[in-house]
């Protein structure tokens, strides 16, 4: 660890020392603007909370392309992949994606649980982004259910100042040592293309699509050609393949005091699953073959949003978002002869998810036309209707059961924001939601911004949010010789409250330095926390209960300098987390638990030629938390708490970047996690279909170098 550090660092110096005189962000002339959480679009300084931006700049230098590799990136912030499903999600300050809301353009995104929460962030591309926005902490006033933990709000370009412009990127990648350019080969090949075309001062229309073919990871596995008549488990991949398109149309008009913007989005995407497991066939007449029942797993999404910003009468602002969105995943089962790579016989696609959402979400503020007082009146509304089909999970009153659901949510919300005086500003808000599943809801929130110079400045922030239980919380059942697990319809939603103060502080120096500092310390509770309960022991059963509470501690700081074509960012943050886990019949430590993070960033751009040098590390420390461990001689036996431990890891990524052509052309290269990270010891769960193998998870897919070809028009 110590010579990865210090080779980071000798680095850093490097650039540092080759920094030039020329200030680039005296060219600027554009403010940082963010929307997460603000009446209407403004400066990050006046943000009434605190926001953290990644900008399409940033995402470009990272050469990354979807929204789980960017997050990877910031502290407190891990990406947790799924093997079985080839999702991955968000864990925001140790909880899981389920307490996260993702957003696209202030809309929540549709996924397999509902609205916003759980969301694949692989499926979400960031080529035609113009930024990311994270706010951590419970957001329920202003985002409703499952904004516990934090808020991701991905904005998409919408204005394009030229007639036209246009975007054609080609991007190779190793996954570990294995590439190739064929179909069924190795690697990762992407295509991007994004057109846009100013019609007038009104009218702007923009379409782009992009391919993202990743053909698996083997890891510990040898691929899906692989047979062994010793039927050793190798045959397959660490992470399955995946075939992903994603299309997007939009148009924009704009006049006077009134804005609206259509777009709709549509994702295919198909993940191929094999399975490690071979059976003998007997083909009659002393002949024999070995099968494997593998499976292709499909998904369709539609999002159309519709957005509209206007005036009603010549003072009241009314910002309006509307969306229709879908999502449907199919499983088709076939019978592949692997000695002889063929398939023998293919089953018929079946749905089991399916999610269809009618949203949405109007906010009316500027009643008073005062630069002293505002307020926000707002209403947000979503029908979800989900589908499961018993095909793929135990659901309902016999286990095999179709679960069909419609659940309606209805909220009003208000907050008031009043600047005192020149230093002082204050926003409550409180928030009553309705549901005809769930009782009423009520969220609160308060925050306060301190101006205590004209370069620094202190945000307290204090909200509530609340989670709602899922699928298989509500309506799993699954009984059977070895089993008797029950859903329980009964649940009432996790409540969670939270707690930060912000300080950040802005300078620059005689010879053209800026620096920014920023400090923070968060507060984090959730309370009725919905966990799996032993109710019985003999005979031995489970039910999903209201019993347990969790509890974060997070503290960081951070520093970036700028200065010509040199960039510089650092931070370190320390979590600590403390859980109440709860068996029915045994109760474990409440003791936190804390471990630390680090991250570094830097860029160069070389001032005559424009190349650029982009450097991104974070280090991970390990964690501890406490893992109930059962009685393997006695299953009566409540069993006991200890503490697990997830390992430590760090990640590092290098890109040089070269325009030509007046900068038409670019041509990128680099390497992906250099330290070859792939998984990692976990004793905290032990292993399933979200890890590689008994108390190992998966994170990474191992070292991989890359080349992309842009091509501006």
């Amino acid at each position: 660890m110590k010579k990865k550090v210090l080779s980071i660092l000798s680095l850093s110096a490097v650039l540092w020392i080759h920094a030039q005189e020329k200030d680039t962000l005296n060219q600027k002339k554009i403010e940082e603007v963010v929307i997460t959480g603000q009446y209407m679009q403004q400066s990050i300084n006046k943000s009434i909370y605190k926001v953290e931006v990644i900008d399409a700049q940033q995402i470009k230098n990272m050469a990354v392309t979807t929204a789980a590799e960017v997050l990877n990136q910031n502290l407190n912030i891990l990406i947790e992949p799924s093997r079985g499903s080839g999702d991955s999600s968000a864990n925001i300050m140790g909880l899981t994606g389920e307490y996260t809301k993702i957003l696209i353009d202030n809309i929540p995104v549709v996924s397999d649980q509902g609205m916003g929460n759980m969301v694949d962030l692989t499926k979400l591309n960031v080529n035609n982004i113009e930024r990311i926005e994270i706010v951590k902490g419970s957001m329920g006033v202003e985002y409703g259910n499952n904004a516990v933990a934090g808020i991701i709000n991905i904005i998409t370009k919408k204005n394009y100042s030229k007639k036209f412009t246009g975007v054609a990127s080609l991007q190779e990648e190793t996954v570990g040592k294995d590439y190739d350019w064929f179909k069924k080969g190795n690697g990762r090949h992407i295509q991007f293309l994004n057109l846009g075309y100013k019609i007038n001062d009104h009218w702007t229309i923009a379409a782009d699509i992009n391919h993202n073919d990743f053909q698996g990871f083997k890891g510990r596995y040898n691929g899906y050609k692989y047979f062994s008549e010793n039927n050793d488990g190798l045959r397959g991949y660490d992470w399955q393949p995946k075939d992903q398109l994603t299309t997007n149309a939009s148009i924009r008009y704009h006049k006077n005091n009134t804005t609206f913007y259509y777009k709709v989005n549509f994702l295919t995407e198909k993940i191929n699953v094999y399975n490690p497991v071979i059976e003998e066939l007997y083909l009659g007449g002393g002949n024999r073959t070995y099968v494997a029942n593998d499976a292709d797993y499909k998904t369709k999404r539609w999002i159309h949003q519709f957005n509209i910003q206007t005036k009603l009468g010549s003072r009241i602002n009314y910002n309006g978002d509307f969306s229709y969105q879908t999502q449907e995943r199919k499983k088709q089962e076939y019978q592949y002869d692997v000695p002889n790579r063929q398939e023998l016989s293919r089953g018929e696609d079946f749905t089991y998810y399916q999610s269809e959402v009618m949203y949405s979400r109007g906010m009316f503020s500027n009643f008073l036309d005062s630069e002293k007082v505002n307020f926000q009146i707002g209403y947000e509304l979503d029908r979800t209707k989900g589908f499961a089909s018993g095909e793929i999970g135990d659901f309902g009153s016999t286990g095999n059961d179709d679960v069909n659901r419609i659940i309606f949510n209805y909220a009003n919300f208000i907050s008031a924001e009043w600047n005192v005086n020149n230093w002082l500003s204050l926003r409550p808000g409180v928030r009553l939601a309705l549901s005809n599943k769930f009782d009423s809801q009520y969220n609160y929130s308060a925050t306060a911004r301190f101006k205590t110079t004209q370069n620094s400045d202190i945000r307290l922030v204090f909200g509530s949010a609340n989670r709602f239980p899922t699928y298989d919380e509500l309506y799993t059942y699954m009984v059977d010789n070895n089993h008797d697990i029950r859903g329980n319809e009964n649940l009432k939603p996790e409540t969670g409250y939270s707690a930060g103060i912000f300080w950040d502080y802005t300078t620059a120096t005689a010879n053209n330095w800026r620096f920014n500092f920023s400090a923070s310390g968060m507060y984090l509770d959730v309370k009725d926390r919905i966990e799996s309960v032993i109710i019985s022991n003999s005979p031995l059963q489970y039910t999903y209960l209201n019993v347990d509470n969790y509890k974060s501690l997070l503290f960081g700081g951070s520093v970036t300098a700028k200065k010509g074509d040199l960039s510089l960012n650092a931070g370190v943050s320390v979590l600590g987390i403390s859980q109440v886990l709860n068996t029915g019949h045994l109760t474990s430590p409440d003791d936190y638990n804390f471990y630390a993070e680090a991250n570094l960033s830097a860029n160069y751009t070389l001032p005559y030629t424009k190349t650029l040098f982009a450097l991104y590390y974070k280090y991970t420390g390990t964690k501890k938390m406490f893992t109930h461990q059962p009685n393997a001689q006695d299953p009566l036996d409540a069993g006991q708490y200890v503490l697990g431990k997830i390992d430590d890891f760090s990640m590092l990524n290098f890109t040089v970047s070269q325009p030509f052509f007046n900068n038409h052309l670019e041509l990128s290269a680099g390497i992906k996690n250099i330290f070859d990270v792939s998984t990692i010891r976990n004793t905290v769960q032990s292993g399933d279909g979200h890890n590689a193998t008994a108390n190992q998870q998966n994170l990474f897919y191992g070292r991989s170098y890359f080349a992309r070809l842009n091509y501006n028009f």
